[in-house]
C-alpha cells in the first residue's frame, strides 16, 4: 500500500514556490525598464554603431564606388605621412587653447547673471542668442564684419589704434585666431547657460552667511560657489573638448571660403576627411582619418571621465 505524504510538507513546499515567484517577478520586474527602451537602443546602435563599423572597414580598403579590396594599413600610412594631416592636426590643438577662455568668460558671465543686476533674465536670453542661431549664419556676419575693410577695423581705427586694425580674414597669420574668436563667442553660450542653471540650484544661505562674515565678492566666488560648481564645469570641458576636436567643420568652412583658406591655415582635420571624401574622392583616407579621429577622441575623453568618478569617489 502506497504512503501517504506527510500533510506538515505542504506549506513548506507552498512557500517555496512562493519565494521563488516573487524572486521571478524582482528579476523581471528589473528588467522591464530595459525592454521599454529595447527599441530605441537598437535604432541608435543602427544608426550609429552601423556607420562606424563601416567606416572602420573602410579604412582598411581602396574603396571605388561602395567597395574596394583590402589593403591593410596602407591607407594610414598614407595619411600619417602626408604633411597637410599633421597641420591640421595642429590646427585642431590650437583651436583647444579656447577652451580655458570660454570657461573663465562663462563663469564670469554666469556669476554676474546670478547676482540678479537689473535687467538679468533680458542678458540671459541675449547671450544664449548666438548658440540658438546656425552656425554658418553666424560666421557669414562675423566674416563681413571682420573685413579688412569692415566694422571691426573701422571701430579700431576710429578709436586711433590703427595698429589692430588687421586682415582678420586675409591673413595666414590671423584667420584661424579669428575662427577662434568666433567659436569662443558662439560656444560660451552655453557655458553660460549651463553654470547659471547650477548657480540657481545653489544654497544662497551659505553665501549669504559669508557675506555678514565679511567676506569679499572674490572669497564668496572662490571658496563657496566655485567648488559647488567643479562637477558643471568638468562636464563643460569634456564637451569644449569635443566640438574643438570634432564640430568645428562649419566655423572654418564658412570663414575659410569653403578652402580652409587662405592657404592652408584654417584647414582642420574635418576639412581634411571632406576634402578626401568630396574633392579627391578618396573614402578610404577619409576613413582612416575619421578612425584616427575617432580614436583620439574617446583618448581624450574617457580619462576626463575616469577622474571626475574618482574625485566623486574621494569627496563620498
Amino acid at each position: 500500500m502506497q504512503a501517504r505524504p506527510d500533510p506538515s510538507i505542504f506549506p513548506r513546499r507552498g512557500f517555496t514556490a512562493r519565494f521563488v515567484q516573487r524572486r521571478t517577478m524582482n528579476a523581471s520586474s528589473r528588467f522591464t525598464p530595459y525592454l521599454y527602451v529595447l527599441p530605441l537602443l537598437a535604432l541608435l546602435a543602427f544608426v550609429f554603431g552601423y556607420p562606424l563599423v563601416r567606416i572602420f572597414e573602410f579604412s582598411f580598403k581602396m574603396v571605388r564606388g561602395v567597395d574596394g579590396p583590402w589593403i591593410g594599413l596602407r591607407n594610414y600610412e598614407l595619411v600619417l605621412s602626408q604633411s597637410l594631416f599633421w597641420e591640421s592636426v595642429l590646427h585642431n590643438l590650437q583651436l583647444l587653447l579656447a577652451i580655458p577662455a570660454m570657461i573663465v568668460i562663462s563663469l564670469l558671465v554666469s556669476i554676474l547673471l546670478y547676482e540678479r543686476v537689473a535687467g538679468w533674465k533680458v542678458y540671459r536670453v541675449i547671450v544664449f542668442v548666438p548658440f540658438v542661431l546656425a552656425i554658418p549664419i553666424i560666421a557669414v556676419v562675423m566674416k563681413r564684419m571682420f573685413q579688412f575693410s569692415g566694422p571691426v577695423n573701422e571701430v579700431l581705427r576710429w578709436l586711433g589704434l590703427d595698429f589692430m586694425a588687421l586682415d582678420w580674414i586675409g591673413s595666414s597669420d590671423v584667420a584661424l585666431w579669428t575662427v577662434m574668436i568666433l567659436i569662443i563667442w558662439r560656444e560660451s553660450a552655453l557655458g553660460i547657460i549651463l553654470f547659471l542653471a547650477r548657480l540657481l540650484s545653489l544654497d544662497e544661505s551659505l553665501i549669504e552667511a559669508a557675506r555678514l562674515e565679511g567676506a569679499s565678492w572674490w572669497q564668496r566666488v572662490w571658496y563657496i560657489i566655485l567648488p559647488q560648481m567643479r562637477g558643471v564645469i568638468e562636464f563643460y570641458a569634456v564637451v569644449s573638448v569635443i566640438t574643438m576636436l570634432s564640430a568645428v567643420f562649419a566655423y572654418v568652412y564658412v570663414v575659410g571660403g569653403g578652402r580652409g583658406g587662405p592657404g592652408t591655415s584654417t584647414v582642420v582635420v574635418e576639412f581634411y576627411i571632406f576634402n578626401a571624401l568630396i574633392r579627391t574622392s578618396l573614402p578610404g583616407i577619409a576613413a582612416a582619418a575619421s578612425v584616427l579621429l575617432f580614436l583620439v577622441s574617446v583618448a581624450l575623453i574617457f580619462p576626463l571621465f575616469r577622474a571626475r568618478r574618482l574625485a566623486n569617489e574621494q569627496e563620498a
